[in-house]
């Protein structure tokens, strides 16, 4: 199948792939400006930036592409409405918004004309996105890294999804070849997000400690985690996602970079911890799938590999 666009408002992706906002820091300008030079949709990772920071990474992936660029942030930042409306003001492409749920962020979008997409894995969040407003839904599963907000597999997800609403739908959770973008387009879905396989890129901000302990992960060592987001988790077992798993790992220090947190361990802490390459104290968030992924690649090897396997498949 030769891969259809992704059109999100009036950004037309050449090719219907969103690389997934990775934080803390993995997904920075450089990541996001590959992507978006092959034709998909860099998302530079905001969550855990300060407005500074944000500014930065904004300007620098528009220096390296004229491509289409958004970012990622969680809902449950403390800092979500700042984050929002500094990227906003900075013209970026498009939000995407999860680990929450913010009837707020509709509103940013329609005063400024940026396109609102929200990660959902229910049929109900689905339609009230599409009521208040959202341009496009990233429809995830259990399959995907990081916060969840389902057990039901993406799999299972899209179909009922796809019948509810009528905005483009991407699916993420488990997307590692051309033959699962195939799938997922036979489905229904516009287009997917991808996570793991772009966390073990060249020009993924992870330091090479972090990829190598990606590349050596079994599918026995991921784990699900409860994070002090107040959503359980998908990670690596580490030594430190063993601690938690076991029973909380109280802060020392508390950055207040949650509207609620459990307290039960510092999760942006720990996420830079990892990111930094410290894989001993660090919380290694990934997909289902990771294990599957054994070589790091460049960006551009990756969508040649993603469209040749999607010209080969049935």
């Amino acid at each position: 199948m030769k891969l259809p666009e992704l059109k999100i408002g009036t950004k037309i992706a050449k090719v219907p792939i969103v690389q997934g906002g990775m934080a803390i820091r993995l997904s920075t300008a450089r990541l996001a400006a590959a992507v978006a030079n092959e034709g998909g949709i860099g998302l530079i990772a905001a969550s855990g930036m300060s407005h500074e920071e944000l500014r930065y990474e904004i300007r620098l992936a528009r220096s390296l592409t004229s491509g289409i660029i958004g970012i990622n942030i969680m809902v449950a930042a403390r800092d979500f409405a700042g984050v929002v409306k500094t990227a906003i003001k900075e013209g970026i492409d498009l939000i995407v918004a999860g680990a929450g749920f913010s009837r707020d962020m509709f509103g940013y979008g329609k005063e400024s004309g940026t396109p609102i997409v929200p990660i959902v894995s229910s049929v109900k969040l689905a339609k009230i996105s599409e009521r208040l407003g959202a341009t496009a839904i990233v429809v995830e599963g259990k399959e995907a890294g990081g916060h969840l907000g389902t057990s039901t597999s993406v799999r299972e997800l899209i179909p009922g999804i796809r019948a509810a609403v009528k905005i483009p739908v991407i699916a993420a959770g488990g997307v590692l070849s051309g033959q699962d973008i195939v799938d997922f387009i036979k489905m229904g879905a516009n287009g997917v997000q991808m996570g793991s396989r772009f966390a073990a890129s060249a020009e993924s901000n992870a330091a090479p400690a972090l990829k190598e302990y990606y590349l050596k992960s079994k599918p026995e060592d991921i784990v699900v985690i409860h994070s002090p987001v107040g959503l359980p988790g998908r990670a690596v077992r580490t030594p430190f996602s063993a601690r938690v798993m076991e029973g909380p790992v109280p802060p020392k220090v508390c950055d207040a970079c949650l509207k609620a947190c459990k307290h039960n361990f510092c999760i942006i802490r720990a996420l830079t911890r990892a990111q930094q390459g410290d894989v001993e104290t660090g919380l290694v968030f990934t997909g289902e799938y990771m294990p599957r992924i054994k070589k790091i690649l460049s960006v551009h090897e990756i969508f040649s590999q993603l469209k040749r396997e999607a010209a080969a498949a049935q």
